[in-house]
């Protein structure tokens, strides 16, 4: 190594005797590495004095201290989201190693200056925004282009990583066809959330191409919502055989409700939600993947190392089958 620059993570793999991914996960200290493989890499970067990167020492030196994790919704309710958790605890992971701290801020969406006011403290080394809308995206600071991600939609200056919830609505809404349902129905996200809208169009396009009318209900992602939701749908549709939830808390307060009504569950009305919750499993929800830690891990990565990233990078979804539908 030439003695006028400092180490990267290639030498320190090279070195190390592993892959250049490898090391990158051991100094992350996120996924697989063997603990043979840690020990390598650990003492190949004190060795070689490695700091990881340029960018993550100017973050730290000067730039910044933390990075921030602007959450948009209606009301602070949105923090009590379980998907935030682990959003949150993922970006942490990747944070430790860079000794950055992370903070979680609500962005209501009545008060988009809130974004302005955030970051235009020095101490914010990274913007990562989750559930953002093209407004907001627009107020992102020019001194953080290059270190912010949207979990969401994204815009010219701002990348996005999400999950193909489209991808995911359909495989749900052609299982729900092929098992013989006809009359389904979806509870929608709040309108106002853009990233929603993939699975809207997926369920729409896949009804228009079978010849059965569309059949919605807005929704907000919670299981309160999801109760209101079902007595609406079967209000509306009463011969409705399958409900489509927009998220697993939205399915289970559908599922609820349909139960204290004296609807079976799947005899009379299939249920599906979206994200494969822990609860999913043990009350038997079919529903689709939601592979939220590896999607924050991406957007923080991308965020502390400075890497260019294409405009939009969506995780795949898969179809989760259970007993519900």
């Amino acid at each position: 190594m030439a003695a006028h620059r400092p180490a990267t993570l290639a030498d320190v793999a090279r070195v190390a005797g592993v892959s250049r991914s490898t090391a990158s996960r051991v100094i992350a200290g996120t996924g697989f590495a063997s603990p043979t493989a840690r020990e390598r890499v650990r003492a190949a970067a004190d060795r070689l004095g490695y700091v990881p990167n340029s960018a993550a020492r100017a973050l730290v030196h000067g730039t910044g201290v933390r990075l921030l994790v602007a959450v948009v919704g209606a009301s602070p309710a949105v923090l009590d989201d379980s998907y935030v958790d682990q959003a949150v605890a993922a970006m942490a992971r990747v944070c430790a190693p860079y000794g950055l701290g992370v903070t979680v801020q609500w962005v209501p969406l009545d008060v988009p200056d809130e974004l302005t006011r955030l970051t235009d403290d020095r101490g914010v080394a990274g913007l990562i925004m989750l559930n953002t809308t093209t407004a907001l995206l627009d107020l992102v600071p020019r001194r953080l282009r290059g270190r912010s991600v949207s979990i969401g939609i994204g815009s010219a200056a701002v990348p996005s990583v999400d999950i193909d919830n489209g991808g995911g609505t359909a495989a749900i809404v052609r299982h729900l066809y092929a098992v013989g349902r006809r009359r389904i129905a979806m509870v929608t996200g709040p309108r106002w959330l853009a990233c929603a809208h993939r699975s809207v169009e997926a369920y729409r396009g896949l009804l228009r191409d079978a010849g059965l009318p569309a059949r919605e209900v807005t929704g907000d992602f919670s299981a309160a919502r999801g109760r209101a939701a079902a007595r609406e749908v079967l209000r509306r549709w009463p011969d409705t055989d399958a409900i489509v939830g927009i998220s697993d808390a939205t399915a289970l307060g559908v599922i609820g409700q349909l139960r204290a009504d004296g609807v079976r569950v799947p005899d009379d009305v299939a249920v599906t939600g979206f994200d494969d919750i822990p609860l999913a499993s043990a009350v038997a929800l079919t529903t689709a993947s939601h592979p939220v830690r590896r999607i924050a891990t991406a957007a923080a990565t991308t965020v502390l190392e400075h890497r260019p990233a294409p405009a939009a990078t969506l995780f795949p979804s898969a179809l989760v089958l259970r007993d519900s539908a």
